[in-house]
């Protein structure tokens, strides 16, 4: 009996090739309503000035603080095993358009 409750609770998910990839995003940008939390991952270029969004996630209040949790623990285990990551100087609002490389000259 309990064995068929929990493959009751399993989930079934698949990936297709195309989601697999990923989508390379270096900047998020969050917004909300009181029905939900709108994550805008964007890609933003060197000496590009206009970025476009790669992807947008909705979710409800309660999934987005879920989220939150799981994205603590996850990265208390990974510094855990590979050490603290290193934060920007520069404040969070602040997208530092150079990437930290050598500057253009014309």
């Amino acid at each position: 009996m309990e064995e068929n409750k929990n493959q009751q609770n399993q989930l079934n998910i698949e990936l297709n090739e195309e989601v697999a990839q990923g989508i390379y995003s270096n900047l998020a940008v969050i917004t909300h309503s009181p029905a939900e939390f709108v994550v805008d991952f964007i890609r933003v270029m060197p000496g590009v000035p206009k970025a476009r969004v790669q992807s947008r996630i909705i979710l409800t209040p309660q999934h987005a603080k879920r989220l939150m949790r799981a994205l603590a623990e996850n990265i208390a285990k990974f510094e855990s095993q590979n050490g603290k990551i290193a934060e920007s100087a520069a404040p969070d609002h602040v997208m530092p358009m150079n990437f930290g490389g050598p500057q253009g000259q014309a």
